[in-house]
This record gives C-alpha cells, structure tokens and sequence, in this order.
C-alpha cells in the first residue's frame, strides 16, 4: 500500500505504471469496502475493462503489486527476421547487377520476382526488399559483395525515386 501511494506521488514512473497503481488503490479491500466499479472507474478517468484487467493481473500474479503495475516481459524477438547478412548480400548484389532485358532498371517488384526464382534467397516481400535495400547496414554485406561501378544506375522504386546508393567505406 506505501508502496503504491510512493510510487503515484513522487519519482518518474510510466503514466501506465502510475495508472495502474491508482486503480489498484482503489479497488484495495484492506482499508474497507471499495466503491462501485463505475464510480472508480470515472473518478479515475479509466474504462470498467481497464478496472477488470489490472483486477485480473493482480491475482494472477498471486498479489504481487510491482509485477501487477509493471509491463509484461515478451519474447524479442517475436518474429525472427528472414534476412541475415548473406540473404542481405545476395539481394543488393541482385540489386546492383545489370536489369533483366526489356527493364531500363530494378524496381522492387521485379526484384521480388527474381528473389522467388533465386533458390538460395528464402522468398521475401517487395516491402521487405525495400527496407533492406534502405537500411545503411551494408557492413555486412561489403565483405562479400564488391562496390557497384561507378556509374550502374541505383535501384528505383515504382513511384521513380531512386532509393538510396551503397556508398564504398572510406
């Protein structure tokens, strides 16, 4: 209870942090019986499903209030990322490569298509193509790929912009 009324008057605390906390000073059955639901949750400016979650977080943290008004641990990452250095390197050296016949120049949808055909590069998005021919994490891939020549066109994306150019490490 000292703790949760420390933590919503003094110090710097997450303003969800601090939501919780009140909410649970409210429903505290300890100091006598709470008031209805709908009149905390007004008082508190918060909805009644706010009211039922941090209600139904505190037991089942076994009572636990730092656990109750913290975040939630998740797994980092969620969803493990289908590029790794050599996938990265394989698609700027397609990037960098002279453009099937009939094509002025890459766009990210024909790259797409290519990766498809390429057995060694898992299948990726033209979004996800995007972000990697973006990030300026070529660190990884210049061990591996040679600097483009100067003077190979840098990929263009379908609104015409052309997207950022591999520049050599000093």
């Amino acid at each position: 209870m000292k703790e949760l009324l420390r933590l919503t008057t003094t110090g710097v605390h997450s303003a969800s942090a601090i939501r919780r906390a009140r909410v649970l000073l409210a429903l505290d059955t300890s100091v006598g019986e709470p008031d209805p639901k709908e009149v905390i949750a007004d008082r508190l400016k918060v909805s009644g499903e706010m009211l039922r979650l941090v209600a139904r977080r505190f037991a089942e943290t076994g009572g636990d209030v730092l656990t109750t008004i913290g975040r939630k641990k998740r797994d980092l990452p969620p969803v493990p990322s289908p590029t790794t250095g050599e996938v990265e390197a394989r698609l700027i050296a397609l990037a960098c490569s002279q453009p099937p016949a009939g094509h002025a120049r890459w766009s990210l949808r024909l790259l797409e298509k290519h990766v498809e055909l390429t057995e060694d590069i898992p299948n990726l998005d033209h979004s996800i193509i995007g972000r990697v021919l973006k990030s300026g994490n070529a660190s990884s891939s210049e061990k591996v790929l040679e600097h483009p020549a100067a003077g190979q066109r840098g990929v263009r994306r379908p609104h015409g912009r052309r997207a950022r150019r591999l520049r050599p490490a000093l």
